[in-house]
């Protein structure tokens, strides 16, 4: 690897993971057959500000993190419009004037009660929240998000009344197995609900799919995903 002066070995070192995982996306999509694009998450969660620096550094523009106390904590320089900042992981009714505040938006909405509190406090704070809605695919007992439909078309109802709350598609977390076919059938099941919601609700927007981490982002490609969060395949193992 030639380092080029004044440029710091760790960006280099991650500017080519980056590279190489956006070729990756790419060759999946072009596999796939689809003639659309697919935006790359760069999950921060326990890594410092500084590895966040370096990914800026290598032209990355959205983010995302799980825990709204370590947004608080590692984000106190963030200049407004210099990137991009949502909130992936399961949010606390207690932390959303919080979350409101600090985030450009919220993929892990998973209940009615949930999405009127955002729309509370981004009254409050004079801003329209983009959200996703986070649906349980695997069906094993580990996961956020809806589990049945008719909570999740009652909360899109209530949505469709709301002024400070934007859906813009859904989101999952795909099943911890090995067993692709199992992978691929629980990513799929989001597309075609991503269809049923656009049929039963044509004023609100469904565009994004996000779905697919490290390990299983070439599947949810296949299956339709539009955002693929990926953490440990750019910042390396977590610091748990």
């Amino acid at each position: 690897m030639i380092v080029k002066e004044g440029v710091d070995t760790m960006n280099v070192e991650m500017n080519e993971r980056i590279a190489q995982i956006r070729y990756e996306i790419d060759e999946a999509v072009r596999k796939a057959g689809r003639s659309d694009g697919v935006s790359l998450m760069a999950v921060s969660k326990n890594h410092p500000y500084e590895a966040v620096a370096d990914a800026l550094g290598c032209n990355m523009t959205l983010f995302g993190e799980n825990r709204v106390q370590e947004i608080a904590g590692k984000f106190t320089e963030r200049k407004e419009g210099e990137f991009t900042l949502r909130l992936i992981g399961h949010l606390q009714s207690n932390k959303v004037k919080k979350a409101v505040s600090l985030v450009d938006g919220i993929d892990s909405v998973d209940s009615e009660k949930l999405v009127r509190l955002i729309d509370k406090e981004s009254e409050k704070a004079g801003k329209v929240m983009p959200v996703l809605l986070e649906i349980d695919t695997a069906k094993d007992g580990t996961k956020h998000g809806f589990g049945d439909k008719d909570d999740l078309f009652r909360t899109l109802e209530v949505i469709s009344s709301l002024h400070h709350v934007k859906v813009e598609g859904l989101m999952t977390v795909g099943p911890q197995t090995s067993v692709e076919t199992k992978i691929y059938k629980a990513f799929n099941s989001l597309r075609l609900l991503q269809d049923e919601c656009a049929q039963q609700f044509p004023d609100l927007d469904f565009h994004q799919l996000s779905m697919g981490m490290s390990g299983d982002f070439r599947i949810a490609i296949e299956a339709g995903s539009t955002i693929v969060r990926i953490g440990t395949a750019i910042f390396g193992s977590r610091g748990y």
